[in-house]
């Protein structure tokens, strides 16, 4: 289905304008920021409840303009993608996979790179073992393939927003408002739990054999929400992967070492 933009409109961070958009995929009217002029178009997928104004400051306006095509999308329901509201079928990752894909081929894009954080880095594994000859190559941080015990009382300790840290909780709810914010922040627990309750907690553990692009694994030692068993699962998993450790990353760590999280990865794509 050919589709134009429905809103257009720019800013200037430095040297390339930003554009945002919204435009028709699978039902719905993504929204997404572009950015840079290289051949090599790069996804960044963003994180829980995340968007790309949100979740990527730091990548969108310092990524190499030159040799990347940046595109950050913001998931169906999330950010400026909505309405719908967000919902958390079991097929929720599957669905937001198929929806990244076909943003990127619906903007013409030949082949992409995907840069995945947290649920976005779940999105990117799905996506790059559905979809292997349209995957480049892929850098992943603070993903994981299944759900046990010890992630469901993570999960449960950040339920309730009222306990994050004002840093964390200020943009989402200035995005959302507190009320959408905090019914789908308690929508996205419920909606990861339900993998707890399948064979070995899978999301998507079986898919990652079938991940045939070259992949970048970069685990924070620091990270409070993502254990480093899953970092060394998804290594182990993923043909020829690579794994980076980064001593003092949290969950955040391209926001917070951006300069040094942005090198790792140009390095790695070019």
């Amino acid at each position: 289905m050919e589709s134009k933009p429905l809103v257009v409109w720019t800013r200037d961070p430095g040297s390339t304008s930003v554009t945002s958009a919204k435009v028709a995929v699978n039902g719905v009217h993504l929204h997404y920021q572009r950015t840079g002029e290289g051949e090599h178009a790069v996804l960044l997928l963003p994180g829980m409840l995340g968007s790309g104004e949100t979740d990527f400051g730091p990548q969108i306006k310092n990524l190499n303009k030159k040799l990347f095509t940046v595109v950050a999308w913001d998931p169906r329901g999330y950010g400026h993608s909505r309405p719908p509201d967000r919902d958390f079928p079991l097929d929720f990752f599957e669905r937001d996979a198929k929806d990244a894909v076909d943003l990127m081929k619906t903007l013409k894009f030949k082949k992409v790179s995907l840069l995945g954080w947290s649920d976005g880095g779940i999105t990117a594994l799905i996506a790059a073992a559905r979809y292997p000859s349209y995957i480049n190559k892929m850098v992943i941080w603070g993903a994981n393939a299944y759900v046990t015990e010890e992630d469901e009382t993570i999960y449960q300790g950040i339920r309730d927003v009222s306990k994050w840290s004002e840093r964390t909780r200020k943009p989402l709810e200035t995005l959302y408002g507190y009320d959408y914010f905090t019914k789908t922040c308690e929508k996205w627990v419920d909606g990861i739990k339900q993998f707890k309750h399948l064979s070995d907690g899978n999301i998507c553990r079986h898919l990652l054999p079938l991940v045939q692009c070259p992949t970048l694994i970069v685990h924070g030692e620091k990270d409070p929400l993502v254990p480093r068993f899953h970092a060394d699962f998804i290594h182990k998993h993923v043909r020829g992967s690579r794994l980076h450790l980064m001593p003092e990353g949290k969950h955040n760590l391209h926001l917070r070492f951006a300069n040094e999280f942005n090198k790792l990865a140009e390095d790695f794509l070019q």
